[in-house]
């Protein structure tokens, strides 16, 4: 494994509180693997038996449906894990993970990670970080879909990767339409609208950039009342 996914494994979700003797059996397994746009991680109703760091790329988590529909569930970036909740209890992957760009990832074998466990039960509460972490953000997500309108979905989505914190700023869109869409619980057609009302709050998109004239003003608007925008 290369210094810097090694490094980037350390420092994720899943591995950063746990003490570093416990971080080298862990990795002592551990094998860096790289995805092409598209290229399949894990299938729904496979054997669980691995966890994931992102080491660059976006990975994406998706359900399909019974009618064929796919549901994008979440979506990772570089720093992220994945796997470890279903992984740690033996059991078969509930979502399927898909490179959504090109990828590099570190996997690690969890019947490794399990048999420390055994050895020193008190790892099992540095582990769990990560599955809370990701229980939060299912929370988060969960809230933005209930509080917030479409249009104020888009907006939170591009401060989250803003890199400035007022004034004009342009942000790269970390991937595809229609992943962003299927990740912000939307229609492609739907986030179309969206982008197209941003305009009013000073967003203007060109291709795969978006370009904010005043962060401040984006953000008050993702605060705002969602109730405000229909008695207008």
């Amino acid at each position: 494994m290369k210094p810097d996914a090694d490094r980037i494994a350390r420092k994720s979700l899943l591995l950063g509180n746990v003490p570093k003797p416990a971080q080298d059996l862990i990795l002592a397994t551990a094998r860096e693997r790289m995805f092409e746009r598209g290229a399949t991680i894990f299938l729904q109703g496979e054997e669980a038996n691995s966890v994931y760091v992102v080491v660059e790329g976006w990975v994406k988590l998706y359900r399909v449906a019974p009618n064929g529909s796919e549901a994008v569930v979440s979506v990772f970036t570089r720093g992220d894990s994945f796997g470890e909740a279903v992984a740690f209890t033996g059991g078969s992957y509930p979502v399927s993970a898909e490179a959504a760009t090109d990828v590099v990832l570190v996997r690690i074998e969890t019947a490794e990670i399990l048999r420390l466990i055994e050895r020193q039960p008190g790892l099992a509460v540095s582990l769990l970080a990560a599955t809370f972490a990701h229980l939060h953000r299912l929370v988060g997500q969960i809230e933005q879909l209930k509080a917030r309108s479409g249009a104020q979905r888009v907006a939170e989505f591009l401060l989250e990767h803003a890199t400035e914190e007022h004034g004009p700023c342009a942000v790269v869109l970390p991937y595809d339409k229609v992943l962003i869409a299927g990740r912000l619980g939307m229609k492609p057609e739907s986030l179309s609208r969206a982008f197209a009302r941003l305009r009013e709050k000073g967003v203007q998109v060109r291709q795969s950039v978006a370009e904010i004239e005043e962060v401040a003003v984006l953000r008050d608007y993702v605060e705002e009342d969602p109730g405000l925008s229909w008695s207008r």
